[in-house]
């Protein structure tokens, strides 16, 4: 379902697929290729900002019980540690904080090595829909 939400959407263009729902953790997938290097043929970090973005969006957004709220991105940062020239990376988004306002989401992504590319921290506000 997560996947087909995200036809015709950024998700759709860079390839990010969701792989994994966990109890308290969702994991997806993105191609480093084409449409996610850079000018110099690296992953491009705001690729990795994307994939980060779309794992806590999804994470907060499963989290709520009320229909009438949901959530929105209101702070996001990066730090990326390693390049990464092909293949696949994998992001991991877990809690670190769910509150009635506010969450926060860390997202570990990976490459194929297991190896730490970049680690991102996404605050997420919880509103009512109008």
């Amino acid at each position: 379902m997560m996947n087909s939400m995200g036809r015709n959407t950024l998700m759709e263009a860079l390839g990010i697929e969701i792989t994994r729902l966990g109890d308290s953790t969702i994991e997806a997938r993105m191609p480093v290729d084409r449409r996610t290097h850079q000018p110099y043929g690296l992953l491009h970090g705001g690729a990795s900002v994307a994939l980060a973005e779309t794992l806590g969006s999804l994470a907060a957004r499963c989290t709520l019980t009320d229909k009438n709220k949901y959530c929105v991105g209101i702070e996001i940062n990066a730090n990326h540690l390693r390049s990464v020239t092909s293949g696949y990376v994998t992001g991991v988004a877990s809690p670190i904080h769910i509150g009635s306002r506010t969450h926060v989401w860390e997202i570990k992504i990976s490459n194929e090595a297991g190896e730490l590319v970049c680690i991102s921290r996404i605050t997420m506000a919880v509103v009512e829909k109008r």
